[in-house]
């Protein structure tokens, strides 16, 4: 799907994803958002989908499947184990486009302003509510550049690391040392 510059509106924002993210719901006018990060492609029929996810009443929201660009056996490995993790927990990652309704994103207050983990923290209060979320089938296509530069293993480990260290309780300021 080709975007013109009249469907675009550029932005400013501070750092940080979830204060960029938060900035660019609050001036979208559609009922739908969709994050997606700078480095992944959406299928192509990535918004029909959207469309049929969100057409049924008890979801208000959703991500897709796990894709990662490289033809590396190992990430296949990381995908299938992404696409389990996200079907089973029903909390997707920034990395798969998280998508949700406009109207149910603001009423539980967006994205919280956090450094690291706000997709994850998004996710409980969704939980929390009680909202729905779907995992599409279709493959997103992100980036394996920082896997690629950390090596996969080193990589892996430190993201579940983090993950774990997080839902134990750490907070978000205390993790990012050991993301960049």
């Amino acid at each position: 799907m080709a975007i013109s510059n009249r469907n675009v509106k550029k932005m400013s924002s501070g750092r940080g994803r979830s204060r960029q993210m938060n900035k660019g719901a609050s001036a979208a006018t559609g009922g739908i958002l969709l994050f997606l990060h700078g480095d992944t492609l959406l299928p192509d029929d990535a918004l029909q989908s959207i469309c049929s996810v969100i057409e049924r009443e008890e979801v208000v929201g959703g991500a897709f499947d796990l894709g990662i660009s490289s033809d590396r056996p190992v990430f296949r490995l990381i995908e299938k184990t992404a696409s389990l993790r996200s079907r089973i927990t029903r909390a997707p990652y920034g990395d798969q486009a998280i998508f949700m309704r406009k109207d149910f994103f603001d009423e539980i207050g967006g994205f919280k302003d956090i450094p690291l983990m706000e997709d994850v923290e998004l996710m409980r209060r969704v939980r929390k509510r009680g909202g729905k979320i779907r995992i599409v089938r279709s493959r997103v296509k992100t980036s394996p550049r920082r896997w690629e530069e950390e090596g996969v293993v080193r990589c892996t480990l430190r993201n579940w690391i983090l993950i774990t260290l997080y839902s134990l309780g750490l907070p978000p300021e205390k993790l990012t040392r050991f993301y960049r």
